[in-house]
């Protein structure tokens, strides 16, 4: 699943963005509003047991193991990462659905699958990163059957304009995160031809770490506080990245929670 410009595009992610190495390393990856949101997508996308999913840039496989178990249907799990592919296959098997889920290595921008292969393809923080979030899209929209769903739960801007420090803060702590407004997601869709678009935006959180205990467990969650303690101590260069997400989580401006949001839309091919 994987050729020569995805490659590229994975090493200039290895130098230039600790942020999504740290997450694979450590077994966990944040999904904007948790487990709340994820089962909201699933309901939006009309995901049941017959369907056929796609799930771009499923970093280390929990949405996708937790459809495979919840609705008992096949999914496939995507991420440019050999990392976070690794993750996800290690869950599956710990869920014990490594029956119905099959991971690989592929690009959001250039997806390695037949024309209207999908009943459903589903992306959560993911395509506010590509560095064409248009060319993204048509590819979800490319391998959805039609009348399937293509659905985004994605960093929003929930108030313009936007503050310049906001704005890149966002892009320093969240990896090179690009966020558009609850319209600009809209456009995307709309522009890739799919109808019966639904949006729904909210503000960030508060409880997400609650939500996230929900989505892993409290045993994911110690596992991951150990794997970052392993990479804190075992690895320079990922002592110097941690330090500065930490003191970036420290110093955020004031105002960012009126700004940063995340949204659901989802189209119908």
């Amino acid at each position: 699943m994987k050729n020569k410009k995805q490659s590229s595009r994975k090493e200039i992610l290895e130098l230039e963005n600790p942020y999504f190495d740290l997450q694979a390393e450590m077994g966990f990856t944040k999904h904007m509003g948790g487990l709340k949101t994820t089962r909201e997508l699933i309901e939006l996308c009309h995901i049941g047991k017959d369907t056929y999913i796609l799930d771009v840039g499923c970093g280390v496989g929990m949405s996708a193991c937790y459809i495979a178990k919840k609705y008992g249907c096949r999914v496939v799990g995507v991420d440019i990462r050999e990392e976070m592919i690794a993750r996800s296959t290690e869950r599956a098997e710990r869920d014990g659905v490594e029956g119905r889920v099959e991971f690989g290595v592929a690009d959001a921008q250039d997806l390695p699958f037949e024309d209207a292969l999908f009943d459903a393809v589903i992306s959560e923080s993911i395509t506010a990163f590509p560095e064409d979030k248009r060319e993204a899209v048509s590819e979800y929209v490319r391998v959805a059957k039609p009348g399937g769903y293509v659905g985004l739960n994605e960093a929003t801007w929930i108030k313009t304009p936007i503050p310049t420090e906001v704005v890149e803060y966002v892009f320093r702590s969240a990896g090179g995160c690009k966020p558009e407004t609850s319209d600009g997601w809209e456009e995307l869709l709309e522009g890739s031809r799919l109808r019966d678009i639904v949006v729904k935006t909210y503000k960030f959180p508060i409880g997400q770490f609650v939500s996230d205990i929900r989505m892993v467990g409290f045993r994911g969650i110690f596992k991951a506080c150990g794997g970052l303690l392993s990479l804190y101590l075992k690895s320079s260069a990922h002592r110097e990245a941690i330090k500065e997400m930490k003191k970036e989580g420290w110093k955020h401006p004031k105002k960012l929670l009126e700004y940063f949001g995340y949204g659901i839309y989802v189209g119908r091919k």
